[in-house]
């Protein structure tokens, strides 16, 4: 998720250890904490665009590695608070707010390393968005009442909004993959894959993407009383002989297509106009097709040569009036399912 909720969920739990003596300090160590494994993000390469990618969400947010980060974050800030605070007191409120972070973002569909050195499985819990405003405001709030009145009574309260807004996350995914099934077996289709992901900050609208014989659907469903869905777009499968038949199988841009399958979970298409594979599951329109990044691919480049890593995440106004309209259901009134 966004720093600012990984930062306040982390003030969050280690507030649960804190008393009204420390509980500022506390705070300020738990907030540090819970932003501090995205630091991974500084591991890039100017020549390999996919460096950033296979190392985001990886170690730094595994479980395995949460007594060893709450470490490092103690080693930096024990020296600051050393006068008022034990190593212990300290340890222990790095520990409650780095081991959070992992978790959160495993319920995103980003991708997470959780299991990380044992699997290189990426998980994705798909039940809150990368970024909702409706999830992180309650938990400001109640953090910084905590702080205010020095009672951590409330930090228990933004703990328990956590537990409460993720599982209604969870409800939401369940209601969607039901009303996606129901779409897909409405057009004869056989799911022989599927994903689901709520759109930006909300649990009301999701992207569904299914996959029957060699297209993707993509989809948008709505799911409040009952569930609609608004008609979307439908993309070929990524295949080398169909999209890319001259690239040379044993090229540095081939092995760059492969690490990018591993990211996307294999939910690749192709775009013949940039010559660009792409990460179907992220479109700033939930029922569009319109990627977010991808790779350039020129099979003109030397074999040694990395694919060139496209990215455009702009909204212009005419999407954001769509986007609107379809969170608050007028595309998608025309189409309900009665679940």
């Amino acid at each position: 998720m966004d720093p600012i909720s990984q930062g306040t969920v982390g003030a969050a739990f280690a507030q649960s250890s804190a008393n009204k003596n420390n509980i500022v300090k506390i705070s300020v160590i738990g907030f540090i904490a819970g932003m501090a494994p995205d630091l991974d993000v500084f591991i890039r390469s100017s020549t390999d665009p996919i460096l950033f990618l296979e190392y985001h969400r990886q170690f730094t947010h595994s479980l395995f590695f949460i007594p060893f980060g709450a470490l490092m974050v103690t080693f930096f800030l024990y020296p600051l608070f050393r006068k008022t605070m034990s190593l212990k007191t300290v340890y222990l409120a790095s520990f409650l707010g780095y081991a959070t972070h992992g978790l959160i973002d495993a319920c995103t569909s980003y991708g997470t390393l959780l299991f990380w050195p044992f699997s290189n499985e990426r998980v994705t819990w798909n039940n809150i968005s990368i970024v909702d405003p409706l999830f992180t405001i309650p938990i400001l709030i109640l953090t910084g009442t905590a702080i205010k009145t020095r009672k951590r009574l409330f930090s228990f309260f933004a703990i328990g909004w956590v537990a409460f807004y993720l599982s209604l996350g969870f409800v939401q995914y369940e209601r969607a993959l039901s009303a996606l099934n129901e779409l897909a077996y409405s057009r004869g289709h056989n799911p022989e894959r599927l994903t689901l992901k709520p759109s930006f900050g909300n649990l009301i609208l999701w992207k569904s993407i299914y996959q029957h014989e060699e297209n993707f659907y993509i989809d948008a469903i709505r799911t409040v009383r009952s569930s609609t869905w608004c008609r979307g777009e439908s993309v070929g499968i990524f295949d080398y002989q169909r999209h890319l038949p001259n690239l040379n199988k044993d090229s540095q841009q081939k092995k760059d297509i492969e690490r990018f399958r591993w990211f996307s979970q294999d939910y690749l298409g192709f775009d013949k106009e940039k010559n660009l594979v792409t990460d179907i599951r992220y479109s700033m329109i939930p029922n569009q097709i319109a990627p977010m990044w991808g790779l350039v691919i020129d099979d003109q480049r030397d074999i040694n040569e990395h694919a060139i890593w496209w990215a455009s995440r702009g909204l212009e106004q005419g999407q954001l009036d769509v986007f609107k309209q379809m969170l608050i259901g007028k595309n998608c009134r025309d189409s309900a399912l009665a679940l």
